[in-house]
């Protein structure tokens, strides 16, 4: 399977609140967020959004730490989500 990535950034969306960019995210198709923000499930009704969301946490933002975590997303995808679903990796 073929994994395209795209930051906020890389979509002109960077600085946006989290309600905007998951509407834009649905909108543009996106089938999948990852975010690093512990508080976006407490903030939304993220039901309503038809996009699997991943929030990872992580000892720190660092690109090497991160990268650990990216197996265990993958197999959670392949799993099969639900949009609208929040799944925190640790």
């Amino acid at each position: 399977d073929l994994h395209e990535t795209l930051s906020a950034r890389d979509m002109g969306w960077h600085g946006m609140r989290n309600r905007e960019l998951l509407g834009l995210l649905t909108l543009n198709g996106f089938e999948v967020f990852v975010t690093m923000d512990k508080s976006l499930p407490n903030q939304q009704n993220l039901q309503k959004f038809a996009i699997v969301i991943f929030v990872l946490r992580g000892v720190n933002n660092k690109l090497e730490t991160l990268r650990n975590l990216v197996p265990a997303v993958l197999e959670n995808l392949e799993r099969g989500l639900r949009p609208g679903e929040v799944k925190v990796i640790e």
